[in-house]
């Protein structure tokens, strides 16, 4: 077995890591690991960790991360802070910016150094949807009056998740999108893109790459900060010609990353739903959106009979 060496800088001078050497003829053949405009799509065998780490941790990156914890939602927060603290950017400076308009019931969670966190008030809402199209806004703002001074990159995460495995450094890029679980084996015919030509979101038939989730955005907090500016503007385009695209911020963005492409692309690995079993092309679950019934925890889904 052949091995390469990285020279290292730490804390205590340099050091050398022994790795297995690449090959650029063997890897992952029943995915694709690269976009037409060659960015990385990131799946388990991509890449190895033990280099990633060696390269992103010396940097001393500060890590922002948003969560939205808005009414019945507040039940989902105690799991996601205590399964991120096991797997989400371990050995990174990480401050969770929680938006909640239950201050009183977030849950008192132990976090490693270097990580805390910080709790944004904002206002509830009785339409789910309301919620979802305000997001944008919020971390807008946020970035404007705080994160923009504190952090070098963001994710923007659902709190109605867990983490189940490794989410680190291999994730950091200017501009990071996630493919969603539900379409990723789908031709853009099939993605629920805003189809309407009135509304801002719109995305003509036959046009598309990928369909990314709205539960995970990441990158760069400037770019991060063009993105969800772009994506308010357009929401509140829509909103004052009383138009509501279908899935919300999700199909503004969209939109946007259509035409601003990202610079890293997550595999479902990092956007698995509880319901789905693992396959050959998603050896390992890294977070996933629990289940849950809507209608206990949105406000505006009529309940079952």
């Amino acid at each position: 077995m052949q091995y390469a060496i990285l020279q290292c800088h730490c804390l205590h001078g340099l050091f050398r890591l022994l790795y297995k050497q690449p090959s650029v003829l063997k890897g992952r053949t029943n995915v694709v690991t690269v976009t037409p405009w060659l960015a990385p799509i990131v799946w388990e065998g991509t890449f190895n960790p033990l280099i990633v780490d060696s390269i992103y941790k010396p940097m001393h990156l500060s890590i922002a991360t948003t969560v939205f914890a808005v009414g019945k939602y507040v039940r989902f927060l105690r799991d996601f802070l205590e399964t991120a603290e096991k797997h989400f950017m371990v050995d990174f400076k990480v401050h969770y910016y929680i938006f909640t308009d239950r201050r009183e019931d977030v849950p008192a969670v132990v976090l490693a150094p270097g990580r805390n966190v910080t709790i944004i008030p904002v206002p509830g809402s009785n339409r789910w949807q309301e919620i979802s199209s305000r997001r944008m806004e919020m971390i807008q703002t946020a970035i404007e009056n705080q994160i923009g001074k504190e952090a070098d990159y963001i994710f923007c995460l659902d709190v109605d998740t867990k983490f189940h495995g490794r989410w680190g450094a291999e994730t950091l890029s200017r501009l990071v999108a996630t493919i969603h679980p539900g379409y990723y084996e789908q031709t853009h015919e099939h993605y629920p893109y805003e189809r309407r030509p009135a509304s801002r979101a719109y995305i003509p038939a036959g046009e598309g790459d990928y369909y990314y989730g709205g539960a995970t955005i990441a990158g760069y907090v400037r770019d991060v900060h063009k993105l969800t500016k772009y994506c308010r503007e357009q929401l509140e385009a829509d909103a004052a010609n009383s138009i509501e695209a279908a899935w919300q911020e999700e199909s503004h963005l969209n939109r946007y990353l259509l035409y601003n492409k990202p610079t890293k692309i997550l595999s479902p690995e990092y956007l698995w739903q509880d319901f789905k079993a693992k396959n050959n092309e998603v050896q390992i679950i890294r977070f996933s959106q629990v289940n849950k019934n809507y209608a206990e925890v949105r406000p505006n889904v009529k309940k079952r009979k």
